[in-house]
């Protein structure tokens, strides 16, 4: 039995906040990132993921109210700003429309409109679909698919919007569902990570695009079009994989041809560097690592990896970091490794610009993957390793021909040593990944690279290339090595998962201040984090705070493409509510040591000498946090 609309379910209330067209709007279109991911999230699966994402945008555009409308009493979310009766309002249309896109097709009844194709917005001759996630993602998203409508829509809404139960029970009635309590239940046996929610996997707004089906398409035109069409798609389908792997591999048909690319694409051109070139170059980057590996002479592999590089076929899954161009390279690459790792065959080259790593399985002729990063600009301690492969939660990695040992260290526990990696020809034994593990997070397995004297640190973010790790003021950042930067970076370990998937080729832990609690209980930490990606935009900066005794970090403030807490801006305020042991609130604010005033505004009025502020303050309150340096500039809190 279909549910009834919401009108049926609640009448407006008087006291109900009345939403204005313009306010509705205004509220879509600041979260429309999020509203479109929640409406992804509560869509069938069984959809497809190209009709997902048009039907999700289609019923966000189409959210809006045609008038003024009473929204409902329900919290946006359970911390942060504060309600906002527009996001309320156009989240609950969403979350009914795309309930209803769930329910079949009945055969006495008209369909709903959102169980139709949408009209708009449309796309001709290209298929969209988010890019795809690894283990942990594809793991959610298959839970998800085996629960109900509602189930998915609470499971979003308690991950997106940390609504509570009792507010997602609320929203659940007003958008039609008949039992919100066993939705609820059913969105229990899922469990976490709710964190996976805001990967790469789940957003509709982060897109790969490939053709549609080029031969039917090909098909509609003039008849000596098609015969000559048909010649050419016969003789490409001799290439294609059958039983086994044909001379391009899982690469689209070539309809052109063009003598530049071609011999970049040529396996004998591919550029190898001697194994010893590293210890006489000017430089020491990607572009002096030998060729290694047991498979460097299979030219047969080496014709596939770079065929699906410039052509990548409908069955290749293909990933790449953000700002990382996907198309063939200019001229013949460099290789790095060729070999089988675990059940694969893996092939990593290098352009000057991006490393690709191109993976097919050792048995079969399905289920090609190529992963391409940007990498330019490497130094030597950016170009320590490249991830060969991930198998059951495990990664791999192949080093830089001047590592001379590998470890796994667990970053969140400074005290808890080392455990010593093999190494055969630059390739690690396997070691835990920390992106690859689902549930809370208790440990951050990095790996730690040693080079002569110097060690370092690096950590899986579920890119090509690991992440460089450091500690220190900005402008004078040093790798993590010694007990006191463990020892900064352990509370701080499992924020790395914020910065998942970003193409991040370094993140800073900067611990900025130290600030005496008004209860007595002892000094809480103050720590930026600051993650540089390899495009040079979208670094992303999170303030945190830690009381004593606590084993984890708080975050009280995050932006994003912002020079501060950077080498270029090497400042930072960041300010937080906080509970005394008497029950007593206080604001504490915090700028870097070089802050000569910290002033607070709004809710809570309060102005202290020097770069720390401790004011009385109440649950809920807001204030606006200025800062005035030594040198007389001012600056904003963090946000």
């Amino acid at each position: 039995m279909q549910s009834q609309d919401v009108a049926s379910h609640r009448a407006p209330s008087a006291t109900d906040p009345v939403v204005d067209v313009e306010q509705a709007e205004a509220a879509l279109v600041e979260h429309y990132p999020r509203l479109v991911r929640l409406a992804y999230l509560v869509l069938p699966p069984d959809l497809g993921r190209g009709r997902r994402v048009l039907t999700a945008h289609a019923l966000v555009q189409r959210a809006l109210p045609r008038n003024r409308t009473a929204a409902p009493l329900i919290p946006t979310q359970s911390a942060g700003r504060g309600s906002d009766p527009g996001y309320a309002l156009v989240r609950l249309r969403i979350v009914r429309t795309a309930l209803d896109a769930s329910r079949p097709l009945g055969r006495r009844a008209w369909p709903r409109r959102a169980q139709l194709p949408p009209l708009l917005p449309q796309v001709w001759g290209l298929k969209l679909f988010p890019r795809p996630g690894g283990a942990g993602e594809l793991a959610l998203d298959r839970r998800l698919a085996g629960l109900s409508g509602p189930a998915r829509a609470a499971y979003a809404l308690r991950g997106l919007d940390r609504l509570p139960d009792p507010d997602v029970r609320r929203l659940l009635k007003a958008a039609g569902v008949a039992d919100a309590g066993a939705a609820l239940r059913e969105a229990d046996e899922v469990g976490g990570p709710y964190a996976l929610l805001g990967s790469p996997e789940f957003d509709p707004c982060s897109l790969q695009a490939r053709p549609t089906d080029l031969m039917r398409r090909r098909r509609h035109t003039r008849a000596a079009l098609v015969a000559g069409a048909s010649l050419v798609v016969c003789g490409a389908l001799l290439g294609l994989p059958g039983d086994g792997w044909g001379p391009d591999g899982a690469a689209a048909p070539a309809y052109a041809r063009n003598p530049a690319a071609e011999a970049a694409l040529d396996p004998g051109r591919l550029v190898r560097v001697g194994p010893a070139a590293w210890r006489t170059s000017a430089r020491t980057d990607f572009s002096v690592w030998p060729a290694r590996g047991d498979l460097t002479g299979d030219e047969e592999l080496l014709r596939r990896a770079l065929a699906v590089w410039a052509r990548p076929g409908g069955t290749v899954r293909v990933s790449a970091t953000p700002g990382t161009p996907t198309g063939a390279p200019a001229g013949p690459p460099q290789l790095l490794y060729a070999g089988d790792v675990d059940n694969a065959r893996v092939v990593v080259l290098n352009d000057g610009l991006r490393l690709v790593r191109y993976a097919e399985p050792r048995d079969g002729a399905a289920g090609a993957a190529l992963d391409l990063a940007r990498a330019d600009g490497a130094g030597r301690a950016g170009a320590n390793a490249v991830v060969l492969g991930r198998t059951d939660g495990n990664v791999r990695y192949l080093t830089a021909p001047w590592v001379t040992k590998a470890a796994e260290r667990d970053l969140a526990k400074p005290g808890s040593g080392t455990t010593d990696l093999d190494l055969t020809d630059g390739v690690t034994s396997p070691l835990a990944s920390p992106v690859e593990r689902a549930g809370a997070c208790t440990s951050w397995n990095v790996l730690q690279l040693t080079d002569g004297s110097r060690t370092r640190l690096m950590s899986d973010l579920g890119e090509l290339v690991p992440a460089r790790l450091t500690t220190g003021r900005p402008g004078g950042a040093e790798d993590v090595s010694g007990a006191g930067a463990l020892r900064v970076w352990a509370p701080y370990a499992c924020s790395l998962g914020a910065v998942r998937g970003q193409g991040v080729r370094s993140v800073n832990a900067w611990e900025f201040a130290a600030q005496p609690l008004p209860d007595g209980s002892g000094s809480g930490a103050w720590v930026c984090t600051r993650a540089e990606t390899w495009r040079g935009a979208g670094a992303r900066v999170m303030a945190q705070f830690r009381t004593p005794g606590g084993e984890r970090g708080v975050v009280t403030a995050r932006a994003q493409d912002v020079p501060a807490c950077g080498e270029r801006d090497p400042h930072v305020l960041a300010g937080v509510l906080w509970k005394s042991k008497g029950g007593h609130w206080y604001l504490l604010a915090a700028g870097s040591r070089d802050t000569r005033s910290v002033e607070a505004t709004g809710g809570i009025s309060g102005f202290a000498d020097g770069n720390l502020l401790t004011a009385v303050g109440e649950r809920g309150a807001q204030a606006e946090l200025k800062g005035t340096l030594e040198n007389g500039r001012t600056i904003s809190g963090l946000r």
